[in-house]
């Protein structure tokens, strides 16, 4: 983590504040709820670059991981054998790719902006489907195959993934010029 200054460490605190609060804002359904997590994961990719939006992501996990109840169904140390804990790993990996991506773009256009934040959710769905798919067949023992595991795991969630994808990417093409304007992001 080096040399943060200190609005880095609140902006990363933010974003990370903020993924929590996405997690109650939630459909249920079964194994794996829809919630608010992706939109403010690729926020902070977006808005904050690869580093910082990687740490704030870190330190959700760490936070939930130590006990404090900031995920979907709590926290604590066991939540790693919980079926969605693949997807909180991925948000961090997610992140980090829509950061590294845009940062590398001289000129943001929609559609790049839009193409990056699409390569981070494929990150979130690597990490969550593989995770789901180990523990309800390894650690829970309830036989799911690749098939179903997409079916509970990708398919709920790509309207909801995608639109998320779009407000994000829309809303950065505003907001992205006028905080390197104001030197909120610099670089990264």
């Amino acid at each position: 983590m080096g040399n943060l200054k200190v609005k880095d460490m609140i902006l990363i605190a933010l974003f990370a504040a903020l993924t929590a609060i996405g997690a109650f804002i939630k459909i249920p359904i079964p194994y794996v709820p829809i919630t608010l997590q992706v939109l403010f994961c690729a926020y902070s990719g977006l808005l904050l670059g690869a580093k910082r939006g990687l740490y704030s992501q870190l330190l959700y996990l760490a936070v939930g991981l130590i006990g404090i109840p900031i995920f979907t169904n709590g926290g604590g140390p066991a939540y790693v054998l919980q079926p969605t804990f693949g997807y909180l790993v991925g948000f961090a990996l997610c992140s980090y790719i829509i950061g590294k991506a845009t940062e590398k773009m001289k000129e943001l256009k929609l559609h790049k902006v839009f193409g990056a934040v699409l390569m981070g959710l494929v990150g979130v769905y690597i990490c969550g489907l593989t995770h789901l798919y180990i523990i309800m067949n390894f650690y829970l023992h309830k036989s799911m195959s690749i098939s179903a595991v997409i079916g509970v795991g990708l398919i709920p969630f790509i309207p909801t993934d995608l639109l998320s994808a779009v407000i994000a990417s829309i809303c950065s093409l505003y907001v992205l010029p006028i905080l390197k304007r104001t030197g909120l992001l610099q670089s990264n």
